[in-house]
């Protein structure tokens, strides 16, 4: 099988390796309709997270049930499926209480930008449709998988509602997708911060009231002077940096809700500045898979199409290609076509 092999900084290929396999009665390996490049690869492909080895790229996936372990019972080949970046069982304590993201038995899933992957934890992890979709619902289940459930927990940490304001730092997939959410959950007002046109125009289209193009302590004057001075209720952090998460914080009003949900890198909160504000922090990798099902519902009946982020569309072979294009910005997030 073809598979996005990344070697070091900047040097993404696309490489016969051997097929995708059953390793554990628990796995299934699954036919990918379509894969795609995550914002977070974007740390790697950068020189911020070290690669000593290759590794195969991907964690965002959506495709047909090839084969399954002797102890999966509740996906069967030839279904379509769904599934998140976080592998879980869905039934320790800890998946229960909402985190299946936090997992007892958790395991990272890699290898998705490649024709197949192998699945831990099949039971939990994923999600079947009711029938094989058409291939107009396969962007918008692709993004479900990460992006989609990443904003809506954003969302949901912090706090956004009806009544509420809540502005989004971050403009890329989980950042817009974080507006989609907000407006889903009834938010009065939402504030996307973008400096460009494109991603301006999709967040005005999943729901955004505002757009703020200043960034850093002017953002942050900006989001006050559009709040009466007090700062947004809801802040949605989809960045993961240190001017992002302070822009985020600073933003909220005093008693308001942080969602953070970009992978931080290198982030330190002053103490004392957190002490007097009183803004509430909460956030990590998003427990994607409790919220599938209701996702793949609101995909399905046509009520929402989070499948606009892909505004870049290559054959699996130029994955180089979609690496590049993200990382100058040029696209919003990448589709990789098999």
């Amino acid at each position: 099988m073809r598979a996005t092999i990344m070697h070091g900084s900047r040097d993404v290929r696309v490489e016969e390796v051997a097929d995708a396999t059953i390793l554990k009665p628990t796995d299934a390996v699954i036919r990918l309709a379509a894969a795609c490049v995550c914002g977070s690869d974007l740390w790697p492909y950068r020189g911020a997270d070290a690669i000593t080895e290759p590794v195969p790229m991907g964690h965002e996936y959506a495709g047909i049930v090839e084969a399954v372990g002797s102890e999966v019972r509740s996906v069967r080949p030839g279904q379509f499926v769904v599934g998140s970046f976080m592998a879980s069982d869905n039934t320790c304590e800890i998946c229960r209480s909402g985190y299946q993201s936090g997992c007892v038995h958790r395991e990272f899933v890699s290898g998705s930008q490649a024709e197949l992957m192998r699945v831990p934890l099949a039971d939990g992890t994923l999600v079947a449709t009711p029938e094989v979709p058409d291939a107009k619902y396969v962007p918008s289940l692709l993004a479900a998988s990460d992006v989609l459930g990443t904003g809506w927990f954003g969302a949901l940490a912090a706090q956004a509602g009806p009544g509420k304001t809540v502005a989004v730092v971050g403009d890329g997939a989980v950042g817009l997708l974080g507006v989609l959410a907000a407006r889903l959950l009834g938010a009065e007002r939402i504030i996307a911060m973008s400096r460009h046109e494109s991603r301006q125009n999709l967040a005005r289209e999943f729901g955004a009231t505002d757009v703020v193009v200043e960034r850093g302590d002017e953002g942050v004057e900006r989001i006050k002077e559009l709040t009466n001075g007090l700062g947004a209720h809801s802040v949605i952090e989809a960045v993961g940096t240190q001017e992002s998460m302070m822009q985020a914080v600073r933003s909220s009003r005093r008693g308001g809700h942080v969602g953070y949900v970009g992978v931080s890198h290198d982030v330190n909160l002053p103490g004392q500045e957190m002490f007097y504000s009183h803004v509430h922090l909460h956030g990590g990798p998003a427990p994607v898979r409790g919220y599938l099902p209701e996702l793949l519902d609101l995909i399905l009946s046509d009520k929402i199409d989070p499948g606009q982020v892909f505004d870049l569309a290559v054959p699996l072979a130029q994955a180089g290609e979609a690496y590049r294009a993200m990382d100058e910005r040029r696209a919003i997030k990448a589709l990789l076509q098999m």
